[in-house]
Formats: C-alpha cells, sequence, structure tokens
C-alpha cells in the first residue's frame, strides 16, 4: 500500500481513499472542514456505504496523495456522527458573529 508522500490538509481532494487502523478501505473523502479563520484543521467528512461521517481531526493519522488513514476502526466510523449540511453551519457561524457584535455594541453603548 503505497499511499504517496503526506500531504497537507488543504491539498486534500475530493474522493480521496480512505483506510481505517486496520488498513480496510472504507470510503472516501466527500470534503475538507477547517476553521479559515483561524487555519485549524477540523477533520474532513467522509462518504461510506452507511453515508456520510464527520471524522474529527485527532482521528485522521495520516494524509497522504492517494489515501487518508484513520487511528480509528470501520465499526467506530460507522458510529460517527452525520455531518452538519455546510449551509446550516454558516447560518449558525453568522448568528453567533450577529449575537458577538451585539453584545459588543451593548457594552460599548453603556
Amino acid at each position: 500500500m503505497d499511499d504517496g508522500h503526506a500531504i497537507a490538509y488543504k491539498a486534500l481532494k475530493r474522493g480521496t481513499l480512505v483506510r481505517d487502523s486496520e488498513g480496510a478501505e472504507i470510503g472516501k473523502v466527500a470534503r475538507v472542514q477547517d476553521n479559515v479563520r483561524e487555519n485549524i484543521f477540523d477533520g474532513i467528512v467522509v462518504d461510506t456505504r452507511e453515508g456520510k461521517r464527520f471524522v474529527d481531526a485527532p482521528e485522521v493519522g495520516r494524509i497522504a496523495e492517494r489515501a487518508v488513514t484513520l487511528t480509528i476502526t470501520a465499526a467506530e466510523v460507522a458510529m460517527l456522527p452525520v455531518p452538519r449540511p455546510r449551509m446550516l453551519q454558516r447560518l449558525e457561524q453568522a448568528k453567533l458573529v450577529r449575537r458577538a457584535r451585539r453584545t459588543a455594541r451593548d457594552l460599548r453603548d453603556r
């Protein structure tokens, strides 16, 4: 199993093979999730036979050119949460930003 050279999470492409900790193929990368503002890798969404699953960054062992290797087994991946849609994440983030701005404005106006 030659997965190629290790790469940065930002270079990871959709459709890249994902293997569990035992080397079994469990699916393909659907998307990479990161915190753009802080430049932090959050995890990957994997398209498995059971549906999409969100794999948190600490469970991603190695990202390479041709495959991602996880630190958990296929059974553990099956128990992972289904990812929230991106639009919902953006709406929640926008609400949080608006709330913070409102709080800051209220504190400033006191």
